[in-house]
Order: C-alpha cells, then sequence, then structure tokens
C-alpha cells in the first residue's frame, strides 16, 4: 500500500480489532478505532454472565495468526476470550489507536469523503470507514407486565449486577438461547431454587469439554503445530462443512444426522418422561442456531431446577406469575432475552451519496453486497455485516475472509487510481434477489422464530456453502464495483 488514507473504524470487539492490526501491518497510521464502550472486546465486555463459554473450540476462535496456546479448556470462558483479545491488542501495538467511550453518532460523505460525528460533538473525518460494530449489542428488553413492580433484583444477561448474591437465592431465568442455557447449568447447583422460563424448547447438540492441563499447554506452547492441528484439522473444518450442507439442505443426510444426535441427546438423557416431552421441541433441529451444551440436561434435571414452558402472565412484587395461574416466587430474575439482532451499526446515522439514508436502504431489511459493502454508500465497509455466514463456528475466520476482499476493493484507492468504490445498484439488487431465494429454503427458514429472521420471516443469513462464501471473499467480481 503506498498512498497514505484516513480510516475510521467503529467499534473495538473482534473484527474492529482485527481491521486495525491488519492496517497498521500493512503501514496505515492515520486511523482511529472508536469504541462505545469503556474498554475493548464487544460481545465479550457486553457478556460476562455465570457460565459463559464460546461454542466455538478455542482454539479454533483466534486470529490465523495469533495462536494461544494457554486457554484452560477445549470450550473457553468468556474471561479467558477477553483476556485473549487484551492481549492480541497489546501484542500487535494497537492499543494507542482505540479512544473508549467514544460513540460515533454520525457517518456522513460529503462528495469527497466521510464526516464523522461523535456523542459528545467532537467531529473527525476519513476517506474510509470500516463499520465493525458487530451483531449482539443492542439488548432485547421483554414487554412483560409488572416489570417495575419487582421487589428483587432484575437486570439483562448482558448487563450482569455482580453486586447480587447467587447463592441460595430463588431464581428466575427467562430465555433459553445459548445465554440462558450457559447460566442455568452455572446456577444450577448455587440457586435453593431454579426457574427457567422458555418459550419454546431447544435442541441440544452433546459435546465434549475437558480441561487442557499444564503439560497440554507446555506442549502447545513448544509445538505450534499441536495447535494448527485442532484449529486448521480435519475434525473441526470437516464438521464445520458437514454442519453447513445440513443448513442449506434440509432434506440431507447431514442435517437427518445432526437430527438424530439431538434426538438421542434428549432421550437417552432426560430420565423423566414428562420432563423429556417439555424439552421436546416441535420443530426441526438447527431452525433456531443450535445450542452446543454438553451438561444442560443434568442440570435441568436437577431438584432444585424447574423447567416452565407456559406463557408468563406478568412479574409480580415477589416472583413471576403465569397464564395458568401458577405463581414462583423470586429474589432474581435474569433476562437471557438476546439482543436486537437487526441493528448492526444503528443508531448510528449513516448518509451515503446524495444524502441517502442507511435507514431507508434497510427499511425492508439490512442487507449488504456479500455482507460487505453497500450501493451509494462508497467506501464504506462492514466486517461480519447483514446477509454474512451465521452457525456453530468462528466468526473470526469470517472477518479474515472479509478484510482480504476489502483490501482488494480498496488497491486501486490506495494506489491513487481512484478515490471511491462501491458496489454497483444492480449488482447489488441481483445478489438480493438469489440470496433471498435460497434463505427461504434453508433450515433457518424451516418453521420456527429465531433471531436469525427478518420482519417477514426471510432469514438474514448467507444460504450457500461456507466454501462458496471463502470463494467469493477470495477475489472481488470487479464488474459488480464502480470505481470513482
Amino acid at each position: 500500500m503506498s498512498t497514505k488514507l484516513r480510516f475510521i473504524i467503529v467499534g473495538a470487539g473482534m473484527s474492529g480489532i482485527l481491521a486495525a492490526i491488519r492496517l497498521k501491518q500493512s503501514g496505515q497510521t492515520d486511523f482511529t478505532v472508536y469504541e462505545k464502550g469503556n474498554s475493548i472486546g464487544g460481545t465479550w465486555r457486553e457478556n460476562r454472565y455465570p457460565g459463559l463459554t464460546c461454542d466455538v473450540p478455542a482454539h479454533c476462535y483466534t486470529y490465523s495468526f495469533a495462536p494461544h496456546p494457554d486457554w484452560s479448556a477445549f470450550y473457553a470462558p468468556g474471561p479467558e476470550i477477553r483476556a485473549y483479545f487484551e492481549k492480541v491488542v497489546d501484542d500487535f501495538g494497537v492499543r494507542d489507536f482505540i479512544r473508549l467511550n467514544s460513540e460515533v453518532s454520525a457517518c456522513e460523505w460529503d462528495g469527497a469523503r466521510w464526516q464523522v460525528t461523535l456523542a459528545d460533538g467532537t467531529h473527525d473525518h476519513a476517506d474510509i470507514v470500516i463499520a465493525a460494530s458487530g451483531v449482539l449489542h443492542h439488548v432485547n428488553e421483554p414487554d412483560i407486565p409488572g416489570k417495575a413492580d419487582f421487589a428483587g433484583a432484575m437486570f439483562h444477561s448482558a448487563r450482569w449486577d455482580d453486586s447480587v448474591a447467587l447463592d441460595g437465592k430463588r431464581i428466575g431465568v427467562i430465555g433459553n438461547g445459548s445465554t440462558g442455557v450457559q447460566i442455568v447449568t452455572a446456577l444450577a447447583d448455587r440457586a435453593a431454587h431454579l426457574v427457567h422460563y422458555q418459550r419454546s424448547p431447544q435442541w441440544i447438540m452433546p459435546v465434549q469439554q475437558f480441561a487442557y492441563s499444564d503439560a497440554d499447554r507446555s506442549a502447545f506452547r513448544a509445538d505450534s503445530d499441536k495447535i494448527d492441528a485442532i484449529r486448521f484439522g480435519d475434525e473441526y473444518w470437516g464438521g464445520i462443512r458437514r454442519f453447513n450442507s445440513a443448513i442449506i439442505d434440509p432434506d440431507s443426510a447431514e442435517m437427518r444426522e445432526i437430527e438424530d444426535y439431538c434426538r438421542r441427546n434428549l432421550e437417552e438423557t432426560v430420565r423423566d418422561p414428562a420432563l423429556r416431552e417439555k424439552l421436546r421441541p416441535d420443530y426441526r433441529a438447527a431452525c433456531k442456531r443450535l445450542i452446543y451444551s454438553w451438561n444442560y440436561y443434568d442440570a435441568a434435571q436437577k431438584p432444585a431446577v424447574t423447567i416452565q414452558t407456559g406463557r408468563i402472565e406478568r412479574i409480580e412484587r415477589d416472583g413471576i406469575r403465569m397464564a395458568d395461574g401458577t405463581f414462583y416466587p423470586l429474589d432474581v430474575i435474569v433476562l437471557a432475552t438476546g439482543f436486537h439482532a437487526d441493528r448492526f451499526i444503528r443508531p448510528t446515522t449513516v448518509r451515503g451519496e446524495n444524502g441517502a439514508d442507511l435507514d431507508t436502504f434497510w427499511k425492508d431489511r439490512p442487507t449488504a453486497h456479500y455482507a460487505v459493502t453497500l450501493p451509494g454508500f462508497p467506501n464504506f465497509f462492514m466486517l461480519n455485516g447483514p446477509t454474512g455466514p451465521v452457525g456453530n463456528f468462528s466468526l473470526i475466520d469470517i472477518a479474515e475472509r472479509q478484510w482480504d476482499y476489502i483490501v482488494q476493493l480498496m488497491e486501486p484507492i490506495l494506489e491513487g487510481r481512484a478515490r471511491t468504490v462501491q458496489p454497483t445498484r444492480a449488482a447489488h439488487a441481483d445478489y438480493d434477489r438469489r440470496r433471498i431465494e435460497a434463505a427461504r429454503g434453508t433450515i433457518f427458514g424451516s418453521g420456527c422464530s429465531s433471531w436469525y429472521l427478518d420482519k417477514d420471516g426471510v432469514p438474514l443469513t448467507w444460504p450457500w456453502s461456507y466454501d462458496a462464501f471463502a470463494e467469493a471473499m477470495a477475489k472481488p467480481d470487479a464488474s459488480q464495483y464502480a470505481w470513482a
């Protein structure tokens, strides 16, 4: 890269850190990462609840250029993941480029560059904006009557209150995605009584968790090939490809295998027939994001745990009342109700050419050309933007592939042969049409409610194979872009 440009990166989570490191490595030094929070880490800063783990093997959830030999377990706990990102920021010397407590409120294209405004009124500008704001950071607060009446402690799982005592308490956990499942598993032996409120049961994929010993970690430090055998090996990537084949073809042998694993896990692990049927979903496995757990069914069967699948009528001063009149007295309520996954960089105002408004562009559904670029918004790039691959695999790998794609799009600008780049409207319209048609046929569109769906029930996801995504990211199709 030869031309020195001004870059602004929005967000200091996993993908924002990646962008900062790659810019610095390429010789670019005029960039700032604006982070709205008081520390780095993105979702791993927002979430710090008991039992937090990543459902991707720890050695596979690292940057390709920054292996980590010191994970404590095959599936790493959240605090270790956050510490990993802190270490990478320091190891690669990008901390001084990050501005914390700096929320970007507006990005507006003035015809030559992006004018950026922060929430405190500060102004900045950039030739290129990288939106690395992530997906899971706008908390979803459920609208349950009587919330204000509760006399105990109540908080969202992503706003965990460390001052609240949990041992020996009566705890209600509302929500049963990965977060709810992990919290229940962690608190089942600590609570006097724990009620897990489930709008609909989840299929649970059984996985094996195990700790790494000091000897294991020493071996990883001494020989990085042992790490590479895990993160680049056939066992992990073969599983990713089989899972992806199942997602895009619900009638495939791979999907039948997943459903069989999940069904057997339920039927062979849950002993009580009534509880077993209460925990049996009425939709196909993987229609919602599949839950990976090695011990949830064990927790659900503990004497102090109650599984409740009925409708909540209201929250009262001392607990939760169900629609059938059942009342559970509670000291603590945890809202494990997820996030608004359709927000992305919003509520930041983004205006492109001729005042084009991002909210208007996304009025039907959030979309981006190959999950990276937007027509009418020149020199504006997204990492893990809408329509990208989602599932039980590492989004770090997705972001790295997207960054390599972005670098190629920026090359004419960095070489001084162009000032701007954006996808053509025709190319993006064709992409969106093909993607929507294919997405309807994936397992995500097979008949359940999930955060993968847009307001019309269309999955917001990449609907083709993982290898097809890798191929698309390997080299942009120049005919779909306009440089000026």
